[in-house]
């Protein structure tokens, strides 16, 4: 391979283990990985060096509890050092290791426990543990070894991982060696909206193509900084912050807490940041009260250089000359106002922003654009190891509301009716089997049927408008894709989150949640008091939500428009179930649990 990470012959005749051996050789005194003890308010970081010594000494401590090259191991650790690094040393080991979501549910466990056929599990806290502890003595599963990192007790049946560093050396920490690119690097279940999750079984080579795809896509310095806080169990923080960074030298910050994300973004300032829609939402709620509670003479300031990046964008997304005296405003605009804003929160050195997992609705992708952030759309699934098609900030390169155009080695095609089908060299092998057999989940000719449906444009963008099998049909025969009326009900800043439903009715109905934090500044700037279960009840709120589905219907063909709605207190979240780990809505989880509701929207 060349010295610089970013421009290999071609990486995918190589393994990961090689790339972290080229990283410790030629970069030892960059830095890896940082993170942060609970209570600690300093960074710990180590070097390239460092972090595959650590990496080879847990191979060896891994190997010395039995771990065989090709055997599956499970990780439910957050995101914390021992997290990563595990994962690389199993690789180190030949194992194939796969995390597991830390808000599944026992079953979920169990199910993933006994299908993978895994016999040893890694897990961050006794209360982890206690998911799996039952698993040992099941014997529906082959686990025989429960390695807990805090607190370990071993009248539980717990091994301390603190154990794993003290075998000394031994002929595991060179089983890399014997991995080729066509070997496992892991197993991703899919979180899945209904049904038990799928494991992906995806390769060395899948994940090198994928990682010099977006290389070849995307503009970023030399050994960027990552904040990885998404979940590690889901296949785009495993290649934003395990694969990529293995083939960018990149620098990884550990963010244990999802919700102490807007506090760790100003301190390292990355240069490229993606989130799911939600996460981008409430950024921009957050920004949006901040600007409410500026005084008038610098809100107007901030409002004139908001229009100007909003007329910038505009041109640049259609592809457009963007005259020099804008150019000109835009830059100074930019200097003077938006940088300094953006560094406030902590975006303001990145080039590429970008959403993935749901469609982000348009309206707070133009909110990002008025502050200078383009929020580049990307579209992919677990089956093809993260992005298939992406938006590129370049003039005429993204549309606003589509996905973007294929990465490099992908391509897309829709069948008969609709459904987006997927080729190339970034698709995983196929869904793993209880017996460990990977049959092909594509077809005679290598293409992959995503599920998920859209249409190509004149330009080749694609936009997907809905999943195959969420597609509402009403009585009277209509097809409306819900996702297409729920973002366009979101894109009121007061409507937070909301679900379309009418499956077999001759009209739809919603239930919509309002957004906490714009509506306590919306609210503010009126003079209302309230807490947020109050506010939810205040007449002025109610005629602001019926505006804003009259607006939404506005804009939305006659079989798409919601007849009724309910307004729901209290967020939907993973943790309560309405959402996927990656922050999915969970349609049917929702219609169970208010099944009344969407009844009582009927009848009324």
């Amino acid at each position: 391979m060349t010295s610089d990470p970013g421009t290999a012959n071609d990486p995918t005749h190589h393994t990961l283990p090689e790339l972290l051996r080229r990283n410790a050789r030629e970069y030892p005194d960059l830095p890896a990985l940082s993170w942060r003890a609970p209570g600690d308010t300093a960074w710990t970081t180590l070097t390239w060096a460092r972090a595959r010594e650590a990496v080879l000494d847990l191979a060896e401590g891994y190997a010395a509890l039995g771990v065989r090259p090709g055997d599956h191991v499970l990780l439910m650790m957050g995101n914390r050092p021992e997290h990563w690094l595990s994962d690389l040393a199993l690789v180190h080991a030949g194992a194939v290791p796969t995390t597991v979501y830390s808000t599944a549910a026992p079953q979920q466990v169990a199910h993933v426990c006994r299908h993978s056929r895994a016999r040893l599990a890694v897990v961050g806290d006794p209360g982890s543990a206690a998911l799996w502890e039952g698993l040992l003595a099941d014997p529906g599963t082959a686990l025989a070894t429960l390695v807990v990192v805090d607190d370990p007790d071993p009248a539980r049946g717990h091994t301390p991982y603190a154990r794993l560093g003290d075998t000394g050396p031994s002929p595991a920490r060179e089983r890399w060696r014997d991995l080729t690119p066509d070997h496992l690097v892991t197993v991703v279940y899919t979180s899945g909206t209904t049904g038990d999750p799928k494991g992906a079984a995806i390769t060395h080579r899948q994940v090198l193509a994928q990682a010099t795809a977006l290389d070849a896509a995307v503009d970023l310095p030399a050994h960027p900084s990552h904040v990885c806080y998404l979940p590690l169990a889901h296949v785009a923080e495993r290649l934003l912050s395990v694969y990529l960074p293995l083939h960018r030298a990149s620098h990884v910050w550990m963010c244990a807490d999802p919700a102490a994300l807007a506090g760790v973004l100003p301190e390292v300032r990355p240069q490229h940041f993606v989130g799911v829609p939600r996460v981008w939402e409430k950024l921009a709620s957050g920004v949006r009260a901040a600007l409410a509670a500026l005084p008038e003479e610098i809100a107007s300031v901030v409002a004139s250089a908001r229009e100007t990046a909003t007329e910038h964008h505009g041109l640049r997304e259609r592809g457009e000359e963007v005259p020099a005296e804008l150019e000109e405003r835009f830059r100074r605009a930019s200097e003077t106002v938006l940088t300094p804003l953006l560094a406030r929160i902590g975006l303001d050195r990145v080039r590429l922003a970008s959403s993935a997992s749901a469609p982000m609705p348009v309206g707070v992708l133009r909110f990002w654009a008025s502050l200078g952030v383009d929020v580049m759309d990307v579209w992919g699934l677990t089956e093809s190891v993260g992005v298939a098609t992406l938006n590129r900030p370049e003039p005429g390169r993204h549309r606003l509301g589509s996905v973007g155009l294929p990465v490099d080695g992908i391509e897309v095609r829709l069948a008969e009716d609709g459904e987006v089908l997927l080729r190339g060299r970034s698709i995983f092998e196929g869904y793993l089997r209880p017996d460990g057999s990977v049959p092909p989940a594509t077809d005679a000719e290598g293409w992959f049927a995503t599920g998920d449906v859209g249409r190509i444009d004149e330009d080749g963008f694609l936009w997907i408008t809905d999943r195959k099998k969420e597609i509402i049909v009403t009585s009277g025969g209509k097809n409306v894709p819900p996702a297409l009326v729920e973002n366009t009900l979101k894109e009121h800043p007061l409507i937070g989150q909301a679900l379309a439903h009418g499956d077999g009715r001759p009209y739809l109905v919603a239930l919509l949640v309002l957004d906490g934090e714009t509506l306590g500044a919306w609210a503010g700037e009126r003079g209302i008091d309230g807490g947020g279960g109050e506010l939810a009840d205040h007449p002025e709120v109610r005629a602001e939500v019926d505006r804003a589905v009259a607006a939404a219907n506005a804009r939305l063909s006659r079989p798409e428009r919601i007849k009724r709605y309910r307004l729901l207190a209290g967020e939907w979240s993973a943790d309560t179930g309405e959402l996927t780990p990656s922050l999915k809505l969970r349609r049917r989880v929702v219609e169970q649990r208010h099944a009344e509701d969407l009844a009582d929207l009927y009848r009324e």
